[in-house]
């Protein structure tokens, strides 16, 4: 699947002055804070050309069963070593049968799911596509669940961007001012090592405004017992079907935070 240039209304920067943008690494069936993540910028960077991490979200994600949540793990080769191994690169290992059994424990544990016929159909068309590389399978199904969704927002690849340059926050900035953002919604865990130094990093030093998200997990309509948070998004689908999924997400969604009172109640 191609990336997608959609629309951009109900953003958090609708002024014609503000372009927001948020830069993730692209996750394995994400859960539903990265989604929101998604539907509040203009632009949405998918982090593909750094080190894939051991046992990373890139490869694994939780959906809930009859005896609680489980892990789904998602098999690469071993192509190169580890710290030298980009996401982009990263090819999917056919050796186990891996999509067979992840198939098997959505049939099993959302078969009694309201939506179960029409999230499965798509999940097993999905999975279908034998897709070569780790990148490909995990950037194709968040555009796909976005857009049936209803999430308007221009996604890019970082590998296909020209010019970016250092790392870390550096590297952050130089990818915002290649598509002339001036707003940046950070992952809460990047402060680590945007704020290390100084106030905002590399980001406020090159004029872009710098928030933080903030998302606490909606309750909805689940089965298999008391509620689970922080499940893969699979989860809400087979529950609360594609039509409902964003309206909940937004559910959850606070208060961005600037990065002046995010290092005063959240960095010590």
């Amino acid at each position: 699947m191609e990336l997608m240039e959609q629309g951009m209304q109900s953003k958090i920067n609708s002024s014609t002055e503000m372009n927001s943008c948020a830069i993730m690494q692209p996750t394995f069936l994400p859960w539903l804070g990265y989604f929101d993540m998604i539907d509040q910028v203009n632009n949405f960077i998918f982090y593909d050309d750094v080190q894939l991490a051991k046992r990373s979200w890139q490869v694994r994600n939780k959906i809930k069963t009859h005896s609680g949540e489980l892990f789904l793990t998602i098999p690469v080769k071993k192509t190169k070593n580890r710290d030298e191994l980009l996401i982009s690169e990263t090819e999917i290992s056919y050796d186990e049968r891996w999509q067979k059994k992840h198939l098997k424990n959505f049939e099993s544990s959302y078969k009694k799911a309201t939506h179960f016929k029409e999230v499965y159909s798509f999940i097993v068309d999905h999975y279908n596509n034998n897709y070569k590389l780790l990148s490909t399978f995990n950037i194709d199904f968040i555009l796909a669940v976005s857009k049936k969704i209803g999430i308007e927002t221009k996604f890019i690849k970082s590998s296909e961007l020209l010019n970016i340059k250092g790392d870390k926050d550096i590297r952050l900035a130089s990818i915002c001012k290649s598509i002339n953002s001036n707003l940046y919604l950070s992952a809460q865990g990047s402060g680590k090592y945007i704020e290390i130094k100084d106030p905002g990093g590399e980001i406020v030093k090159n004029a872009i405004n710098l928030y933080y998200h903030f998302f606490e997990y909606p309750r909805y309509n689940q089965i298999h017992g008391d509620f689970i948070s922080h499940m893969s998004i699979i989860d809400l689908l087979f529950n609360e079907g594609f039509d409902n999924a964003l309206e909940l997400i937004r559910t959850g969604r606070g208060k961005m935070m600037p990065y002046m009172e995010f290092r005063k109640f959240y960095l010590k």
